[in-house]
């Protein structure tokens, strides 16, 4: 079994991207600005936020984080975004979900300008990804490609079997595994809650994606020996041994499924910080007018 050590792989990607702003800022180009507009106080969200804007400062980059109440307008949160829209010096918008139930996150993702959705998550930019077009690909899933890609893991003619069908991750992921490219030219299987006889289809998986929020789902007798299994869930799990209360745990049960896999991501230290290095790469290309 080999670890898929995200920390490792997202301390060398950092330091690609600084270099790369690096020699941006010497040559008096824009530096690349990452905007993150954060809803309320959910703890989750801060960590979250606060990593993304940490990570912007590791690599040299912009960021402005733009905070409003929980009570905010759904008006007056859109307001915002169409004002980060039109500033030429903000080159990546995110606004962190989830939101509270009086905004429809639907209408806020839509209105930010494709060109400036480094998430991915715009419908154009989703479209665009399933056709194969140039695009921002959704943050997780890119990170997930990058993961596979530098740890050499073949795909093609494999079975992907993808556990989730959110748009944010479980969707996308199944298009980009079935791409003719790499890492992609997979057979893919993509389940969800009501699929009938999911164990025996993880079962059948050289190439398992986990990804559907729900801790330590998938147990070690719903993985074949030898499967790559990637853990997307992150979940927070009470747990009265520890300082905080909680234990972050993944969608995979570890310890369990672990002995019987030829590679697999730990949680934490996994798939989430590939996430926010695919954020920083597609504020790089942004600034860089290479997308659109």
């Amino acid at each position: 079994m080999q670890l898929l050590d995200g920390k490792l792989l997202s301390a060398q990607i950092k330091l690609e991207i600084a270099a790369q702003v690096a020699q941006i800022r010497e040559t008096g180009g824009k530096i690349p600005h990452l905007v993150a507009i954060l809803v309320g106080t959910k703890g989750a969200s801060e960590t979250y936020v606060a990593s993304k804007m940490k990570s912007c400062e590791e690599v040299g980059m912009a960021s402005t984080l733009i905070r409003f109440e929980p009570d905010v307008s759904e008006d007056e949160l859109l307001a915002k975004v169409r004002e980060v829209n039109n500033n030429p010096d903000m080159d990546g918008l995110i606004v962190q979900l989830p939101l509270p139930d009086h905004i429809n996150p639907d209408r806020i993702m839509e209105t930010i300008d494709p060109a400036k959705g480094v998430d991915g998550f715009h419908p154009i930019n989703i479209g665009r990804m399933a056709k194969g077009l140039p695009a921002y690909v959704s943050a997780t899933p890119q990170g997930v490609l990058e993961m596979i890609k530098r740890y050499d893991i073949k795909t093609a003619g494999k079975h992907c079997v993808v556990v989730g069908r959110s748009q944010i991750v479980g969707l996308p992921m199944s298009i980009l595994m079935q791409r003719n490219t790499y890492p992609g030219n997979c057979t893919v299987t993509l389940t969800h809650s009501r699929t009938q006889h999911l164990a025996d289809i993880c079962r059948s998986a050289d190439i398992l994606i986990a990804a559907l929020g729900r801790p330590e789902f998938i147990t070690a007798d719903m993985v074949k020996d030898g499967a790559v299994v990637i853990d997307v869930g992150l979940e927070r799990v009470p747990d009265a041994s520890k300082k905080s209360g909680f234990a972050l745990k993944g969608d995979v049960k570890f310890d369990e499924v672990a002995p019987k896999a030829s590679f697999i991501t730990p949680v934490p230290g996994g798939v989430g910080l590939m996430t926010i290095c695919s954020l920083m790469q597609n504020t790089l290309k942004a600034a860089r007018g290479e997308v659109y």
